[in-house]
Formats: structure tokens, sequence, C-alpha cells
């Protein structure tokens, strides 16, 4: 028996319900097949041979060999997640009269709070490219949209010019699975925006791929994305771990400082679950703490 034998069957079944019924997309259907493959591995591994046996002990004791395999605290959680819409599944489709998962819990150890950007610190993200050459001016277009929209770095590269609403200061947005959502646009990410359509885009006419790579019509990839934030991030000397999704997260974390109501926050960010939205109270309340303590007398 190969060591997700006893598994096997199930897992099939339960993407294609992902696939088909839910609609997930084709790399969050990959990443979920990948993370219960290694789940089913663990299970054998340790003499479990039916569905029916798998204890709540033995999720437990597979969450945590991951982490002494010095897996991601992000990459532990999106394991349990599939792991327990797995097992709903099984309860769902008949296959297991109870869901062992349904009191577990990603235990707060493995929570690794988001790294963001202070205002002062995406101010310098913004000054750093050149906007007195093409590439420069795309780029801070870039940067202005993602920290504007929160928008996620493939949402972002796939992004259509007639996708923008330039007058109403809006844009049309694709998430997972497909779904579409409306986020406002900022005035300097705006007028960044208009700046780049006018003198920065190689390609002519107001259709296709906005941001377009280095010729004409080329697309630009998220790797190139990445590329650009880091070597503008070691311009800037900032000292934290920076990506295009430290500004999803910097977006995110300063509507809320700002009073703004987490439903609303979720929806921009176009996240299914308030769930995934709330980790950023916790930076919140950190942060509000940080300045308690370093500001009040009595702290």
């Amino acid at each position: 028996m190969k060591p997700s034998d006893f598994l096997s069957g199930h897992l099939r079944d339960f993407i294609e319900y992902l696939s088909v019924e839910k609609g997930l997309a084709q790399n969050s259907l990959l990443a979920y097949e990948s993370d219960l493959k290694k789940y089913a591995s663990f299970l054998s591994a340790h003499d479990v041979k039916h569905v029916q046996d798998i204890s709540r002990n033995q999720i437990t004791q597979f969450l945590f060999y991951e982490k002494q395999r010095k897996q991601e605290a992000s990459s532990i959680a999106r394991a349990l997640v599939a792991i327990k819409l797995f097992h709903r599944f099984l309860l769902k489709e008949g296959v297991v009269k109870e869901d062992v998962t349904s009191v577990l819990d990603s235990p707060k150890l493995w929570k690794n709070l988001p790294s963001f950007l202070t205002l002062r610190e995406v101010e310098a993200m913004l000054r750093v490219p050149n906007v007195r050459n093409p590439m420069g001016i795309r780029d801070r277009a870039i940067l202005e949209l993602l920290y504007a929209t929160g928008m996620r770095v493939s949402e972002l590269v796939g992004l259509k010019v007639e996708d923008l609403n330039l007058d109403s200061g809006f844009l049309k947005c694709r998430g997972k699975g497909g779904k579409e959502r409306i986020v406002p646009i900022g005035r300097d990410a705006k007028q960044a925006v208009e700046r780049y359509l006018s003198h920065g885009r190689r390609s002519n006419g107001r259709k296709g791929n906005l941001f377009t790579g280095l010729k004409r019509d080329e697309c630009l990839t998220r790797q190139a994305v990445w590329q650009m934030v880091r070597r503008y991030a070691r311009q800037t000397r900032i000292r934290k771990k920076i990506s295009p999704h430290t500004f999803r997260h910097s977006f995110a974390t300063h509507l809320l400082e700002g009073g703004a109501d987490l439903r609303v926050v979720q929806e921009l960010l176009g996240h299914a679950d308030i769930l995934t939205t709330q980790i950023y109270t916790h930076i919140t309340r950190d942060r509000l703490k940080s300045v308690y303590e370093q500001f009040h007398p009595r702290a």
C-alpha cells in the first residue's frame, strides 16, 4: 500500500468537489491537494488504515510534525484549513459519522502576524522609482495601486485597461476563484496610473493588460513585480522583509488603525471569511499597546 492509498479515492472526490461545486482556482486546488497528500502519508506512516480511525490527536501530531520540519506558520495554518474542509466534506458525504476537526483551531503558537509598513516606510518606498523614465513611471503606478487597493499581486498583473474607471475612481478586480469585486482608487494612485497611461505604458490603445513588461504587449509576471518590490526595498534600507503582499497587509492595517469597519476591510480585501480579516485587529491592538507603553507616563 502506498502511503496515501487509503485516502486517495476520497482525496480525488474532494478536489473534484472544490473544483466543480466551489469553483476554486487551479493554484488553490493544487495547494489543497499537496497539503492533504502530506497528511495522508503521515497517517499511513502511523498505521492508520481507515478514514474512520483518524483521531484529533493524530491530526495534532501531524501539525506538530510539520512544525518540527521547520514549516512556516502560514503553511501549517493552511494545512489545517485543508484538513478541516476535507473532514467536513467526509461528514457531508456520509463517509464518517463525526467531524473530528470540529473543535480544532490553529494554536496561537503558529499564528504569525503579517508584517506591514508604517506610513513613513510606505512613502519612502513610493519615492524610490525614477519617474523621469517610463519604467519608473510604471513602477510608481504599481506601488501606488498595491497600497491604495490592497490587491494581491496576482490580481494586479491580471488587470486590464478596461477594468479601470478613473473618472469614478474605481477598478474591477478579479480575485480567487474568479470572483470580481469593485475597489476604490485613491487620489495619488489615480494620478500615478493616469501618468503611466499617458507617458509610461509601452502598449498603445485602451485595451489589454494594464501593466506590461519590457517589451510591447508583454504580460507583466508576478515574479517581475516581486523582484521590483524587493529591489526598491533594498534601496530604502528598510530592515523588514518586504514583498508585494506587505503592501496588502499595510493597506488593511492602516485602514483599521484609521477606524475603518472590519466588514468593509473584508470586502475590500476580497476575503470570503471575516476570520481571515480579523488577524489585522491583532496588529492594531499590538500597535496601540506599543504606543501606549511608549508615551503614557504611567504605562
